[in-house]
Parts: C-alpha cells; structure tokens; sequence
C-alpha cells in the first residue's frame, strides 16, 4: 500500500515542474546540468531552508540517505556536492526570482478572503528593506562600507496576513527610495513606509496612480497650513492639518495638498509626525496604519531567525541571491500549504514541524493535529488483583 507523499513533498505542492521549467527556459544556464535539472536544485534549496542544513555536504548526505524518498518527491537527479556548488554559481538568481514571484501571486489569492486590517475597505502594505550581513572577507564584492558587507532585501508586505507580493535584492549601498520606483501599485491600496522613502517626486506619482501612502515628515520640510481641523487630544492627537509645499522644489515635486498629523504615543511619550494622501481616515486611524507597519519588521525578524540567511552555501554573488531567493521561496511554499490544507497552526509552527518531519510520510493535517487529552474519558480495565489473605 502506497504510505501516502512525504511531508516534505505536500509542501513543495505549491510550485509546479513547469513554472520552474519556464523560468529556466527565459534564463538558460552557460552549460546546462545534465545531471541535476532545476527542479533538483530548487527543491534540494528548499529542502536545505526548511531543514536548517549547514552546508553542501549536509544536503547531500541527507538527501542520499533517503535515496528512494527524495526519487518520490520529484529529485531525480544526482544531488551532489559538486553538482550543487555548480548550479548556485552558474544558474541564473532571476530563475529563483521568477519563481518567487508566482508564488506571491497564488499565495495573494489564496489570502485574499482575510479581513482587512483596522476595519479599512482596502489593502494595506507595508515597505522596508533589511540589511543581510556579509562577511566581508569572503564576500568582497559585497562591500557597503569600509568594514562590512551586505545585500538589501526590499521587500512589499501585505500586512492582512503577513505575505510578501513583492521584493527585490540589491546592493547594500542602494537606497531605500529607489524601490519606490519598482513596487506595483495597486489604485485604492494604502502604502505605509518609514521616512527613509520621503521623496515628494516619488510619492507624487504614487499619488497619481490613485494609491494612497502614510508615512512620516521629516525635519526641515518647508510647508505652510491651508486647513486646520480639531482632534481629540485625549487619544494622543495634537494636530491635523491640511497643507502645502512651499519650497520650490517642494512645489514642483508635489503640487497637491497634503495631511500632517502631529501624534503623540500615550504610552512611551514618543512623537510623530505623519504625512499622507489619505483625506478620508481619521487622524487616529492614520496614526494606528503606521503603527501597522511594524508587522514588516516583525517578517524580517521571522524570516533572519527561522530560515537560513546568517550562513551561505556559496561566495559568489549568483549563489547569495540563489540562497535568499530560495528562503522566500520557502517561506511562501508553507504560507501556501498553511491556507490550502486549512491549518490552524502558525508559520512559526509547521516550520518547526517540517523541520523534523520532512521525509516522513503523513498528511500535514495530520502531523499539525492537536488532541486536547484532557477531557478524554478513559475506561482502564481491573488489572491484577491482590489477595492478602
């Protein structure tokens, strides 16, 4: 009797052989890899993220161990060292880039029923880039100051339920703001980002494709009150204003009136200031998307903590964007696995769980089962009777 697909494969589900074959096709390797097709190689990385594996050896032996299995779920070609440390250094990154992107999009879908957040009637995203860090000695090419070395992941999230639609991989040296020009936008969607993104000329175009954005006013910025409207100061609320840019270059690059809400935090005293398009929220609902915002930086803690981006598998600047690439992969495959098998447990939960289950062979639903034993009625039989006459 066929015991059923391994926990490993049920995850890999959520990408099909043809998705990653068309990838491959747009972005041919120099010498293709007879031995070790590119389904092969994103499943052996998948498999190295959601195993926690330490190196190239690691997934090979684990791999070759359970020969027959990995044959099940799709690997059939010969997962070498070698054949490895080859693909990740001559496999184009944008094949993995690609496929990350389809993945967005099924996971996008499959979350689009999720209540909206603080009962708005639209999406709500948030943007940031984190710094991975590099050793600088063995990844020179990295360098983004005199003593260390990084790659920039920007990343788009949609902070209903925690899911990435969009993200790029820089140098460390790039700017934020530039990928201001490169997210999607979505006419009606709200934007929140931190004032790194500040840059009117940008914002403005934002503006123009009907989205609307919130983020904070740095200081400095010349403007003068059009319009001045009376909040509650109880809840923190200092100011809300309607106003415009007076400076030249302020009135070139963003003619339109903008929102400035000046806020206080009641419970740490810490002052904001907040810019926005965004005319019909309230001031206090304003104030509480920012504070939505830290939800991107609890995804880039997650992801640093749980999924392998402190220790790489390559040096070369292909492999690194390969390997992070292979992450967000894997972090959309579970998200993905979590929403079609209607799991109740978190990300956090089913990684740990596959982690050590990945090569058993048991439906997900299954393994992620919890048994409340507690009301369990149990009905033992007498056991052995003693007789002390």
């Amino acid at each position: 009797m066929n015991p059923g697909p391994t926990v490993f494969s049920q995850i890999l589900a959520g990408v099909d052989h043809t998705e990653l074959a068309r990838a491959a096709a747009r972005f041919p390797m120099p010498r293709a890899s007879r031995s070790l097709s590119v389904y092969d190689h994103f499943a052996a990385m998948v498999f190295a993220q959601l195993t926690y594996r330490e190196g190239l050896r690691d997934i090979e032996a684990c791999l070759r161990s359970r020969s027959a299995r990995a044959y099940h779920m799709g690997i059939r070609g010969r997962v070498t060292r070698t054949n490895l440390a080859y693909a990740n250094e001559h496999r184009d990154w944008r094949v993995f880039a690609d496929v990350a992107a389809v993945l967005m999009r099924r996971a996008r879908r499959l979350y689009a029923d999720s209540p909206f957040e603080l009962g708005l009637e639209a999406d709500l995203f948030a943007l940031d880039a984190t710094l991975i860090e590099l050793s600088l000695a063995l990844f020179p090419w990295a360098r983004w100051q005199k003593q260390q070395a990084s790659v920039k992941l920007n990343v788009l999230l949609d902070l209903r339920e925690d899911i990435p639609i969009f993200a790029s991989l820089h140098e460390g040296n790039r700017h934020e703001v530039a990928s201001l020009d490169e997210i999607p936008l979505y006419p009606g969607s709200g934007y929140v980002f931190d004032r790194g993104y500040l840059d009117f000329l940008r914002l403005h175009r934002l503006h123009a494709a009907g989205v609307f954005f919130v983020t904070r006013l740095k200081a400095g910025i010349r403007f003068y009150v059009a319009e001045s409207r009376p909040v509650d100061e109880t809840v923190g609320l200092r100011c809300d204003q309607t106003i415009r840019l007076s400076s030249r270059k302020g009135r070139r690059d963003y003619p339109e009136p903008l929102r400035r809400i000046s806020y206080i935090n009641p419970e740490d005293g810490q002052a904001f200031v907040f810019v926005t398009n965004w005319f019909e929220l309230s001031a206090f609902t304003i104030t509480q998307t920012y504070r939505r915002r830290w939800g991107i930086e609890l995804f880039f803690r997650w992801v640093k903590q749980h999924l392998r981006l402190r220790g790489f598998l390559s040096h070369s600047p292909n492999g690194v964007r390969v390997q992070v690439w292979t992450a967000l992969c894997a972090y959309l495959l579970v998200a993905i696995a979590r929403r079609q098998k209607h799991l109740d447990a978190s990300l956090y939960e089913i990684l740990q769980v596959v982690s050590v289950s990945s090569l058993e062979q048991i439906p997900l639903e299954e393994l992620l089962m919890k048994i409340d034993t507690r009301e369990l009625q149990v009905d033992l039989p007498k056991q052995l009777e003693i007789n002390w006459s």
